[in-house]
């Protein structure tokens, strides 16, 4: 951070952002309110499995690699993915969401060298 008092007294802050490599949200809905399903913008008729998975990664496109071991990983279903904001909604049973974040969070820390933050749940 850099202060510039060239503005009298009133101080100009100038801040940058360095993302490191790292996962700073993963987080498990259980049993999620229907009304979620909507807001998010997911079908509940299709999504309204049991649980919501919301995970933020940083380099954003890192998002890309979430999803596809998501996928593959188990059952759970993409709801959304955001390779400029680094965000990736998945849908499914607890467990199938539980299994594809705990697959993502080992894969980019053991093989990417990623900081990972511990994956939560509500």
């Amino acid at each position: 951070m850099q202060f510039d008092n060239s503005f009298g007294d009133k101080a100009r802050i100038i801040q940058e952002l360095v993302p490191g490599k790292q996962i700073t949200l993963a987080h498990i809905i259980a049993n999620p309110d229907e009304i979620l399903y909507k807001k998010l913008g997911l079908n509940p008729a299709e999504d309204h499995k049991g649980a919501i998975g919301i995970l933020t990664v940083s380099p954003s496109e890192t998002a890309i690699i979430a999803g596809d071991i998501a996928i593959k990983s188990s059952g759970a279903t993409l709801g959304f993915v955001d390779r400029f904001s680094g965000t990736v909604i998945l849908t499914g049973t607890v467990s199938e969401v539980e299994a594809s974040l705990l697959a993502i969070t080992d894969y980019v820390q053991n093989k990417l060298g990623f900081t990972v933050c511990e994956v939560t749940k509500t």
